[in-house]
């Protein structure tokens, strides 16, 4: 069953293996929404495919930690397990937003301020097994990959001694390599310059599934000038190079429209808006 599970590149197919003798996962054949609409849409239309990474870049201000909550709110209120965790502000802080966003209404999904992922991974092993036996998915959101630590710096009584350069490298492919293995789904917030490029190195980047991108159109003669959007310009399961145009209302963030850039032919044969 393991063998069966590991989607990494060295999958241990001989060269040569016939197509038609691999033996696919059903839980791949099976696209799981995360009721977030112009999430679910913006993925390609059915939402995310168990295994994936999906990581999340934008400017201050873009919403980021908003659509985060949003996902952990709609994730949990549809009867999937969602585990929000931060790292860029206190749970006070979150709950208060989330009171702001969703009221009397807001789904009690679990959350965490925890730094060091190998903690986080062993409660998500918990997760994993509680989802198994109720038949439910497991998504873990993530503010932001730059908080988080590897724990390869860590003495014998536990203390880290810090991070490097290339700790959220590791973060970023050990979080990878556990969403494969237990068919669970990630959205990392990760931090961009001031020129809005993500902060990290092209090992992150081919690692992960897919890429958001939220950002104000700042071009005077782009017909979206002004405007919040939403980008996918990478997604290995599914449609990418759709980009929506949001709102930002009392309730967070919303769909106003949906475009595909201008030339650009979409890679799951979805017409163009």
């Amino acid at each position: 069953m393991a063998k069966e599970m590991d989607l990494k590149v060295a999958r241990g197919f001989a060269l040569g293996t016939r197509i038609r003798s691999i033996e696919v996962p059903e839980k791949l054949r099976h696209k799981i929404k995360t009721g977030v609409g112009f999430v679910d849409d913006a993925l390609g239309g059915e939402g995310c495919t168990p295994t994936m990474t999906i990581m999340l870049t934008g400017e201050p201000g873009a919403g980021k930690s908003t659509l985060l909550r949003q996902l952990a709110h709609s994730i949990h209120s549809s009867g999937n397990i969602a585990l929000y965790n931060t790292g860029e502000e206190s749970l006070f802080q979150a709950k208060m937003a989330c009171e702001r966003l969703f009221g009397d209404k807001l789904g009690d999904f679990q959350v965490g301020e925890e730094v060091m992922l190998p903690k986080i991974l062993q409660h998500l092993d918990k997760l994993a097994a509680e989802a198994q036996k109720k038949g439910k998915q497991i998504f873990f959101l993530q503010d932001s990959m730059q908080t988080l630590d590897d724990g390869k710096y860590v003495t014998a009584d536990g203390k880290s001694r810090g991070t490097t350069g290339k700790t959220p490298q590791h973060c970023t492919e050990a979080i990878v390599n556990w969403m494969q293995d237990n068919f669970g789904v990630c959205f990392f917030i990760n931090q961009v310059t001031k020129g809005g490029q993500f902060i990290g190195n092209n090992t992150m980047m081919h690692a992960i599934d897919a890429h958001m991108h939220l950002y104000y159109d700042q071009k005077e003669k782009s017909e979206t000038f002004g405007c919040l959007v939403l980008e996918v310009d990478k997604n290995r399961w599914g449609c990418n190079g759709k980009n929506l145009v949001l709102g930002m209302g009392d309730k967070g963030l919303f769909e106003k429209g949906s475009f595909f850039k201008p030339g650009f032919a979409p890679t799951n044969g979805a017409a163009e808006a």
